[in-house]
């Protein structure tokens, strides 16, 4: 990522270059404070990553920039920024700040000067309180606020920049005697400190220093009452992007506003981020398909968060009721969508956001194994002791969950879960979309395949009798327990079906069925 580049002093637009450098030095600030801002982290939730995802949210930002050709005007490198940080956003403040950004960006399109970036700020914090279902005084959206009233009704430019900085540090100073969460750790807002942060990069962008008061010292609080007091709320962070229109995202914030708190949905133009702390994750993540497409859906345990000495499990799954029944066993789960499976960028990301100091990596999926385990050394530098075991399929990772018991030793508990993920036989069922040579013969498009183990074995016409087939092959070696996982489109009596051939053919043979959700294969048969 580039380093800020320096500016001549005073300039009196914000050019495309400028932009530029403000978001490169936005991201250089939030790096060295990012560690600071993790530790203040008391509200909503004590999770310490207030920090980590403010840099992720300009992060996307700056790759976005840095994407846009040379010689572009400054109304594509604004709306770059934004875009990019509404792709990225991560957590309740980086979603907040990434609604900022883009309500700074439809003004600054228009013009950089002074003027114009004073009725930036205040557009932005206007629409980042909008998008917040329940606002709360004494966090980023006050501090948000003070900023554009501090440098209205506008002047030169780096007049205004530095009024709004000061306005907004000063406001960050008063956010303990606003909130009591903040009062009793003895900490301002971690969110608003960040953006204390990103308004000080652009003064030292425009003057070519620092701001001339810079932020006091951190004080780190003890966070234990705080901890009990988060572990009170809810118990999943889901977060995901949003396809959608105007229209059925105002339903969705209804129905995602009765299931929990810390609402935030940010967007436009079709695309939304959305951000919701709930017990029900599961039915977060319906909300959202009812509405439109959601991707790159995250759901975290807060668990992880509030006892970070312990244990985590991230596991990819490839449909959101999957999602919601990992997350119900205590693990961060990313989703694997067809054409979309998750970077390694993101797997590191979601080992870093479980804060523990011991991670056991599930990848579901044989072409993720080489992702998964860069992801997996990536988080061993950074002192994370992290096993990646090599599952191949959802079910082998539904039976190591099973197995999984935290108070045990490390290594006893990956060998008892790599033992029940390698106990664990798998199939898939799917719909050949174009004529193939496979291991079975050749067929055609629409012929409905029978795969075990990664390998084609059976080419039928039929979804139910094709699976019957393959699950009679694959009890023909033995087997305990039939694990089910059927996705939203597949027929509801297919399981059923299934069920009553186990229990009329393979009498000491269990049978459990699950719900992937959309964008799961049409089955996944597992036998242990």
């Amino acid at each position: 990522m580039p380093h800020p580049s320096p500016r001549a002093p005073h300039p009196q637009n914000l050019d495309a270059e400028a932009v530029r450098s403000w978001c490169a030095g936005a991201l250089a600030a939030l790096g060295r404070e990012r560690e600071e801002i993790d530790a203040i982290n008391v509200y909503p939730v004590a999770d310490g990553d207030t920090g980590t995802n403010l840099y992720l949210t300009v992060e996307s930002a700056a790759r976005a920039v840095d994407e846009v050709p040379g010689g572009a005007g400054v109304a594509e490198v604004i709306r770059a920024m934004a875009h990019g940080a509404l792709l990225g956003a991560r957590g309740n403040s980086g979603t907040i700040l990434s609604q900022l950004l883009r309500g700074m960006a439809a003004e600054l399109a228009a013009g950089g000067d002074g003027d114009h970036l004073a009725r930036a700020l205040a557009g932005a914090a206007g629409a980042a309180r909008a998008a917040v279902a329940h606002p709360v005084e004494g966090t980023v959206l006050t501090v948000a606020r003070a900023a554009a009233e501090a440098c209205a009704p506008g002047g030169e430019l780096v007049t205004v920049a530095t009024r709004a900085y000061e306005g907004a540090r000063t406001a960050l100073d008063a956010t303990p005697g606003q909130l009591a969460a903040l009062e009793r750790a003895g900490v301002v807002d971690a969110g608003g400190r960040g953006l204390v942060a990103v308004l000080g990069a652009l003064v030292e962008t425009l003057t070519g220093r620092p701001p001339e008061h810079p932020l006091g010292p951190v004080h780190h609080p003890v966070l234990a009452d705080a901890a009990c007091e988060g572990s009170e709320g809810p118990a999943y962070e889901v977060i995901y992007l949003l396809e959608a229109g105007d229209a059925a995202v105002d339903r969705l914030k209804a129905r995602l506003d009765a299931l929990g708190e810390s609402l935030v949905v940010v967007g436009g133009d079709g695309l939304w981020n959305v951000h919701v702390h709930t017990d029900d994750a599961g039915a977060a993540v319906e909300a959202g398909v009812e509405a439109g497409r959601p991707y790159r859906i995250r759901i975290t345990h807060f668990d992880a968060h509030t006892e970070p000495a312990g244990r985590a499990i991230v596991a990819v799954v490839p449909g959101e009721g999957l999602a919601g029944l990992c997350a119900g066993a205590g693990a961060t789960t990313l989703l694997a969508r067809p054409g979309e499976p998750p970077t390694g960028a993101e797997l590191a990301e979601a080992i870093r956001r479980t804060h523990a100091h011991e991670v056991v990596l599930l990848p579901n999926d044989t072409e993720l194994r080489t992702v998964a385990a860069a992801a997996a050394e990536q988080a061993r530098a950074e002192g994370v002791r992290v096993a990646l075991i090599p599952t191949r399929a959802a079910v082998q990772g539904i039976a190591a969950l099973a197995v999984h018991e935290p108070d045990r030793r490390f290594d006893e508990d990956v060998v008892a879960m790599t033992a029940a993920a390698g106990a664990t036989r798998y199939a898939e069922l799917a719909v050949a979309e174009h004529q193939s040579f496979t291991s079975a013969g050749v067929c055609q498009a629409g012929d409905v395949l029978g795969l075990i183990e990664g390998d084609v074995a059976v080419i039928g016409q039929d979804l139910t009798a094709t699976a019957r087939i393959v699950l009679d092959r694959m009890l023909s070696a033995g087997g305990e327990l039939v694990t089910l996982i059927t996705a939203a489109d597949t027929p509801a009596a297919l399981a059923d079906t299934l069920e009553r051939h186990v229990r009329a053919t393979y009498l000491a043979v269990d049978t459990t069925t699950y719900q992937a959700g959309e964008g799961a294969p049409p089955l996944l048969i597992g036998v242990e």
